[in-house]
């Protein structure tokens, strides 16, 4: 279990910087950085603080697959950044919206020089 793969994970899902959560719990972004990048493990009252920061509960950090079918383990921050986005807008558009979004992806992949 990587309680800091996992904070950063929804802290990005939530389009926050550490300067957020910074300002929200008072904890330095320092120390943020460090329990994100696996450093250092917070304590169950500041991991409280974090979790209230992220309007999460607490019990969400231990969950085995807490941001749900997306395994945010093999994602580099860039691309966890790029599906929140694409997440984000995509809630607005209706079905078929979504299927032509979908087939413009696809399409997009297929001609992508690798």
């Amino acid at each position: 279990m990587k309680i800091g793969t996992t904070i950063r994970a929804h802290r990005l899902q939530k389009g926050l910087s550490q300067g957020d959560i910074e300002k929200k719990t008072g904890l330095l972004r320092c120390y943020l950085s460090r329990v994100e990048n696996g450093h250092t493990v917070p304590s169950l009252d500041t991991l409280s603080k974090i979790a209230l920061a992220l309007d999460l509960p607490i019990a969400q950090f231990f969950a085995e697959d807490s941001l749900g079918a997306v395994n945010t383990q093999h994602l580099s921050d860039d691309e966890l950044r790029f599906l929140t986005q694409i997440r984000r807008y995509s809630t607005n558009l209706n079905e078929s919206d979504r299927k032509l979004l979908l087939a413009m992806v696809k399409k997009f992949a297929s001609t992508a020089v690798r």
